[in-house]
């Protein structure tokens, strides 16, 4: 069983930046961020390849997030610049790892980002 953990998140005003990090239990392949949003669907934000040489960004944060890892630490992480009120949700990290027959899928349990106006 693969464990996330993430921290970072909090309040802050527009145009500042927060840090996310999330702590897995090791073997994960992929790894992304997501969001969710008040009475919205959970959207992709940023995806990381397992060796870190690859990622991808919703068109909403490209140029303001950064998304990176430590495979020696077991740490992934989200850097959020220039925050826009729109970016509040709580954020998920998640974990692709390949089970032997198909790829199994983890959660974190999620950690709030408030931007205020």
């Amino acid at each position: 069983q693969v464990q996330l953990v993430e921290s970072g998140g909090g309040l802050v005003q527009a145009g500042g930046s927060l840090r996310l990090s999330c702590a897995s239990s090791g073997g994960i392949l992929i790894m992304s961020w997501y969001r969710q949003a008040p009475g919205k669907q959970r959207e992709l934000v940023a995806l990381i390849s397992s060796g870190g040489g690859s990622t991808n960004y919703a068109d909403s944060v490209k140029g303001r997030f950064t998304i990176s890892r430590d495979n020696a630490k077991n740490m992934v992480y989200l850097q959020m610049n220039s925050l826009k009120p729109e970016d509040t949700a709580i954020y998920y990290c998640k974990g692709r790892k390949w089970g032997g027959v198909r790829y199994e899928d983890y959660w974190g349990q999620g950690t709030q980002v408030t931007v205020s106006s």
